[in-house]
């Protein structure tokens, strides 16, 4: 990142806010998770079943006496890692299928850009349901079936870059050289679509957050007792632990709304930071 994009990125305050709100929820989920946890976020303590924020328990117990300020911070660690592992899987195959049927043409990127739209064509959450129902609910597989439906964005993402990049002066003096496809691709091609893709990745990551919470919330993600947002807010949908025990579900909701909305302001602010058409005021 050269000095003037890091300079625009600065001048976003709400994305610099979030950007450092995003470390502290990294560094409390990875590195320090277990010191600024007392608890096993999975020891059960049948006489502290349901208990509201106390000096014992910074934010009470569930409702089988689990700590939840240690599965709050460790289901932290779950969810951003199922948000960075299947971002980096779709991304993968966004840029290979859409690097792919942008450069060659023809029936490559006829064939490509069709298989495309037919994935894109069925529900998320059906083709969700069918890739867990086949692998099994469980962190892994989570993040390969959310990384397997999120590349045709990318994919179409890339594929646009690439025809306007593929006309430009210095791809048909590569090709006039004897430059071979692959390394036209790979190093004079690829590296001016950087961008693009980051600002992808980075809107990515909260929509996966999200995906996983909702595939928890069903069933369907994370197995208990593994903690993650999502499962969190899961074992809370009773109407009476709604109701008289709002402690159980408050704190996941708004870790979730927190992160999300934190990549959000990262990726608008990375936006405006990599267009080379944004002015400093």
């Amino acid at each position: 990142m050269n000095k003037k994009i890091w300079q625009r990125f600065l001048h976003h305050r709400l994305a610099v806010a979030s950007a450092f709100l995003l470390v502290l929820l990294l560094l409390l989920s990875f590195p320090l998770a277990s010191v600024v946890t007392t608890a096993d976020p999975n020891r059960i303590d049948l006489k502290a079943i349901g208990k509201a924020p106390s000096l014992d328990h910074f934010l009470g117990t569930d409702m089988t006496g689990r700590d939840l300020w240690s599965r709050l911070v460790y289901g932290g660690r779950v969810s951003m890692s199922v948000g960075i592992v299947a971002v980096s899987i779709s991304v993968t195959l966004g840029v290979l299928m859409g690097g792919l049927s942008g450069f060659y043409g023809g029936r490559v990127d006829s064939w490509i850009m069709r298989f495309t739209e037919v994935v894109m064509a069925f529900p998320t959450l059906i083709i969700l349901i069918t890739i867990v129902s086949i692998l099994g609910p469980g962190l892994y597989n989570s993040m390969i079936a959310i990384g397997l439906i999120g590349w045709t964005g990318v994919a179409r993402l890339v594929r646009g870059q690439i025809l306007s990049l593929r006309e430009m002066d210095f791809v048909l003096a590569a090709r006039a050289v004897g430059v071979p496809q692959s390394r036209i691709l790979a190093q004079h091609v690829l590296p001016n679509v950087v961008s693009p893709i980051i600002v992808a990745a980075t809107f990515g990551i909260a929509g996966a957050i999200l995906t996983e919470a909702g595939l928890s919330f069903l069933g369907l993600g994370i197995k208990p007792p593994t903690p993650s947002w999502g499962n969190m807010i899961n074992e809370a949908q009773q109407l009476t632990i709604i109701e008289s025990k709002p402690w159980i579900w408050l704190g996941p909701g708004l870790m979730i709304t927190l992160s999300v909305l934190a990549i959000n302001f990262i990726g608008d602010g990375l936006r405006d930071a990599l267009d080379p058409r944004m002015t400093l005021d």
